[in-house]
């Protein structure tokens, strides 16, 4: 899996459905608000959540609170759907879709839009994204990136990122030959175009582990702590919550026990999402399991929490660098209000 696609493109669409849906007078059945069916006692509330790509390890809590009934338990049919048209931050922010998976970056840059997104939990406490190569490129640090080729999507914050981080070696980003990836496979591409590519290392790096295709990782976080962001992330949006916060709050009462257990039962909860998405590789997907459910929570006192400092920290980083319009105002972008208590 390759590092999210950037959405900056998209706002101007974006905004044009936030101003379509603030004029419908609710959201419908389907995306889990309105309606006398969804009030019925004895009935689930129909509830829509929009991944941010293929389903994988990143989204385990979520099919875990849905194949143990902790959905059910709140009185919720989640229906777990793939990225519509637009993108997800488009159909949450715009309230067609109630919930969704998202990044920081992403929720900072609409944030500063005027799009009325807010992330209501982290799903992984730290960054675990970063610059892969094979070993045999001679990769290992971001200095060693000059006179290379960089399999990519195109943002800006990527180059960004990549200056950023190689300054720190005293290295000329400018001296990177920047190549467009598109959906192309990362073990395919850098065995032909590339040498070294953006990735998650829960699924693309235990991949590699599983191929015998070892990588040198240089994690961004480890350069900055501005670039030790939430990705990724729980959103919703400002409506919703102003006018349903039960909703949310039952949501994510069952949505954090859905998470908690796959932290406590890597294994159970590896086979779930195995069980509920045929089509993936139960054997990454264990291996990924494993090594990503201690760091869903890490060092922090419950899973899902996030820091003011986090949000500033990383938008600042993205004003410095002319990456967003305006600064963002970090308290307005997440809350941890949904969160259940710690046990």
């Amino acid at each position: 899996m390759k590092k999210g696609r950037w959405v900056p493109l998209l706002l101007a669409c974006v905004l044009l459905m936030v101003a379509a849906g603030c004029g419908t007078g609710g959201q419908n059945k389907n995306t889990g608000a309105e309606g006398e069916d969804a009030k019925s006692p004895g009935k689930l509330r129909d509830v829509q959540l929009m991944l941010d790509w293929s389903a994988n390890t990143n989204h385990t809590g979520l099919y875990a609170a849905k194949e143990l009934g902790y959905y059910e338990e709140e009185g919720l049919n989640v229906q777990i759907v793939q990225p519509g048209a637009g993108g997800t931050d488009t159909l949450v922010a715009s309230g067609n879709v109630p919930f969704g998976i998202s990044y920081q970056e992403g929720v900072t840059l609409a944030r500063t839009q005027g799009l009325p997104l807010v992330s209501i939990a982290a799903i992984i406490q730290h960054n675990t994204s970063g610059f892969a190569a094979p070993k045999d490129k001679g990769i290992v640090k971001a200095g060693d990136f000059e006179g290379k080729s960089y399999g990519g999507w195109g943002s800006p914050v990527e180059e960004a990122v990549m200056k950023s981080i190689m300054e720190i070696d005293g290295a000329d980003v400018s001296k990177v030959n920047m190549v467009n990836m598109g959906d192309a496979d990362y073990f395919t591409a850098v065995k032909r175009d590339i040498d070294f590519a953006w990735i998650f290392y829960a699924w693309t790096g235990i991949e590699a582990e599983l191929r015998n295709e070892p990588l040198d990782m240089i994690y961004v976080k480890d350069y900055s702590d501005q670039l030790d962001y939430y990705t990724p992330v729980i959103v919703t949006n400002e409506k919703l919550i102003q006018e349903d916060p039960e909703l949310v709050r039952a949501f994510m009462r069952a949505t954090s026990k859905g998470y908690n257990h796959a932290i406590e039962h890597p294994e159970d909860a590896a086979a779930l999402l195995s069980k509920a998405v045929p089509d993936l590789d139960a054997e990454l997907v264990l291996a990924s399991q494993k090594w990503l459910s201690p760091r869903y929570q890490d060092d922090a006192p419950r899973w899902g929490e996030q820091k003011a400092e986090v949000w500033s920290g990383y938008a600042d980083w993205m004003f410095e660098r002319k990456l967003l319009e305006k600064e963002l105002d970090a308290d307005r972008a997440f809350t941890n209000d949904f969160l259940p208590e710690q046990p």
